[in-house]
């Protein structure tokens, strides 16, 4: 095999809560991820020279050793004294900077297509191992589907397939740090935190509208505070007929899920023409 193109699918989180902080500054998460149908195309080629080239059709992001995607073919080029050298040319959907693992997932997508390319026959769980002195979310990415990650997101249980549905992405034109917004969490008593149990209890069930309305994310309450357009894009989904809209990881990226595609597409042609966001998609739930 000298060439291979991947889909790296973007995450949302049904359920995000932080349960405290380690010494070493990782906060500890119950987290319920899901892969959705809304993708990063990767083109992978081998080269004759010992080198890492690659290009993507975003200007501002980096193309060396600043891209996790370029570090994760380092990563397996050093440990495996590969010879020759890989082309790696991404074409990105996923929103940048949005709380849907779009740096992560080209990360993992990387690894699993060097493994290939270069027949280096590792198994998913070592290749998670290799994914996670990435990133706590690269080590999911590889995984996909339905999944509750704990410790620093890294401690993965896989779930029962979550009902197939339609999904709307909205993004507005901000970028938010995630560093940022860990650090401005405050945990105390006061904290209302996400019901994730409750969640895996509806998955479990099929129960589609109990899950919805059973879906939190801590961080809204940092990031929304600063940003109130999150709110608005939240608001305007599900008046227009969405079960439930929430923030997807750090934001600022709001999804929706629907129970049916005309719906979820009349309300995001509707939100498009409010101009509260700039990236809007209508995509479904993506299982493995």
């Amino acid at each position: 095999m000298d060439e291979i193109r991947l889909k790296a699918l973007a995450k949302i989180n049904l359920g995000l809560d932080v349960t405290g902080c380690r010494e070493d500054g990782y906060h500890l998460v119950r987290m319920i991820m899901q892969t959705i149908h809304l993708f990063d195309s990767i083109k992978m080629e081998k080269t004759d020279e010992q080198e890492i080239h690659l290009t993507t059709n975003i200007h501002f992001l980096p193309t060396d050793e600043h891209n996790l995607a370029y570090r994760a073919a380092r990563i397996l080029m050093d440990e495996f004294e590969i010879t020759k050298g890989v082309s790696i040319d991404i074409k990105k959907c996923i929103p940048v900077s949005a709380g849907m693992a779009g740096g992560s997932t080209d990360a993992a997508a990387v690894l699993y297509g060097m493994n290939q390319l270069y027949e280096l026959k590792l198994s998913q769980k070592q290749l998670a191992e290799r994914a996670l002195t990435l990133g706590a979310d690269v080590p999911y990415c590889l995984m996909r589907g339905t999944a509750l990650a704990e410790g620093i997101g890294e401690k993965l249980t896989r779930l029962p397939a979550v009902v197939r549905c339609p999904v709307v992405i909205a993004k507005p034109g901000i970028s938010v740090s995630t560093k940022w917004v860990y650090e401005n969490l405050k945990l105390d008593r006061q904290t209302v935190h996400p019901d994730i149990d409750g969640l895996i209890t509806d998955i479990k069930r099929q129960d589609l509208k109990k899950m919805a309305s059973h879906m939190g994310n801590i961080l809204e309450g940092v990031t929304v505070k600063e940003y109130p357009v999150i709110a608005r894009i939240k608001e305007h989904l599900i008046e227009h007929g969405a079960l439930n809209a929430m923030m997807s990881g750090s934001g600022p990226t709001v999804f929706a899920l629907f129970d049916e595609r005309g719906r979820a597409k009349a309300a995001a042609d509707a939100l498009r023409a409010t101009g509260l966001a700039k990236q809007i998609y209508v995509t479904t739930i993506f299982n493995v």
